[in-house]
């Protein structure tokens, strides 16, 4: 259907949109107010990674259409764990380890959010301060009388893990319900009407859209993102090294950049309309480019989205490392380094650079002919490194460089 509001049209243009609970009624009140909308982050680690990101640009995105964006940590979540199409129960982390994570996530948003008291400025709740207040018997009786069993296990999310005859706990089969009243307290407390999130969430918001119903009669909208996969039908934010964290202190400037560099060429039209904001127009001629010249849309992709997470210095800073290294074939300033306090082993410098996950990887890369010390390769796993005084540069493939250096 055509859009008749800034932020639907925004959304459907820049290919965010998978679900809608009810297109015509959030299209009418995004036309008419400004809308607060929400999405929830469990801090299971001190950083998000990559995968999070549409998530974060979905804020933005609200932001700019002129509606308000509402971060929620979920303080009180993240002690349970969310189960959707999870394999197994997450680690459970203790409230020292949680707050810790929260104070170390928060230093992201500020880079894509604009936070403040106005209309549209974007707020950080969490809902810890509601959660952690509940009392077991009230929340039951007047919030999990709404809940149908029979429903709840009908959705995907819970399916899976049943049909796959994986235990289900009964703290986890909690968290759609803390969810679903984590809308109905936001529809209370910063008059939200909104809630987005990934396809996964699909079940938790519509149960927060009924409970938000049945319980003050107040309508509420829900919209999801497609899954991102890359072309090749990966998962988003997967890599040889592991994880692609947003924080600047699990993973360097360089290495962020170098994520987006590499992107697979089928791919950069639609990552520069999720997590840029080039015009749309300059995107259509970028991802139209063929052959080699792809490159250049490819470098403008690393270039903005570097940018809005780690800021415009870091960002030059890392596109003159890559051009250095890769045109003029120099040691960067900026690679990643390892340090030796004497000569260290191929398979331990490439395990400590990153670019294997464990001594067993790196010794496939090497067998697989995919490792190289000063632009050599290696064929032999014992072979030493011995930096002395000068950086000594260890690639693993074309596109991942370091240096080991002395300790």
């Amino acid at each position: 259907m055509p859009f008749q509001s800034d932020l639907l049209r925004l959304l459907d243009e820049r290919g965010y949109i998978h679900q809608l609970t009810d297109a015509a009624g959030l299209d009418a009140l995004a036309s008419r107010q400004v809308v607060p909308g929400y999405i929830g982050f469990d801090p299971t680690a001190p950083s998000l990674h990559v995968g999070s990101l549409v998530q974060i640009m979905l804020l933005r995105r609200l932001q700019q259409a002129g509606h308000k964006p509402i971060v929620l940590m979920g303080g009180g979540t993240g002690k349970v764990g969310d189960p959707s199409f999870k394999d197994e129960a997450r680690k459970l982390a203790n409230d020292d380890t949680i707050a810790a994570n929260i104070a170390s996530i928060k230093t992201v948003f500020a880079r894509f959010l604009t936070f403040g008291d106005g209309p549209s400025d974007a707020i950080m709740l969490d809902n810890a301060e509601w959660l952690d207040a509940l009392g077991y018997i009230p929340f039951l009786r007047d919030v999990g009388q709404h809940f149908s069993v029979n429903r709840m296990l009908s959705f995907d999310s819970v399916k899976l893990r049943l049909d796959r005859e994986q235990s289900l706990s009964f703290l986890e089969f909690n968290y759609m319900i803390l969810q679903a009243y984590d809308f109905l307290e936001l529809s209370r407390r910063a008059g939200c009407r909104l809630q987005l999130g990934g396809s996964d969430q699909w079940g938790n918001i519509v149960n927060g859209i009924e409970l938000a119903r049945r319980m003050d009669a107040t309508e509420v909208f829900g919209v999801t993102t497609p899954l991102i996969t890359t072309a090749d039908g990966g998962k988003m934010g997967k890599t040889m090294a592991g994880a692609v964290w947003l924080n600047e202190d699990q993973l360097s400037a360089y290495d962020y950049w170098q994520f987006w560099r590499n992107t697979d060429d089928r791919d950069v039209g639609r990552f520069l309309r999720l997590f840029t904001d080039v015009p749309l127009d300059e995107i259509a001629r970028l991802e139209a480019l063929a052959g080699a010249e792809i490159n250049a849309a490819k470098i403008v992709l690393a270039n903005e989205a570097t940018a809005l997470c780690r800021g415009d210095a870091a960002t030059l800073a890392a596109a003159n490392t890559a051009r250095r290294t890769f045109e003029e074939m120099a040691a960067g300033d900026s690679l990643p380094r390892f340090a030796s306090l004497g000569p260290v082993t191929i398979v331990d410098a490439l395990v400590g650079l990153g670019f294997a996950a464990s001594r067993g990887e790196a010794r496939r890369l090497i067998k697989g002919g995919g490792a190289r010390i000063a632009g050599e390769r290696v064929t032999d796993e014992a072979q030493l490194i011995a930096p002395d005084n000068d950086p000594v540069r260890v690639s693993a493939g074309k596109k991942h460089h370091g240096l080991v250096v002395t300790g």
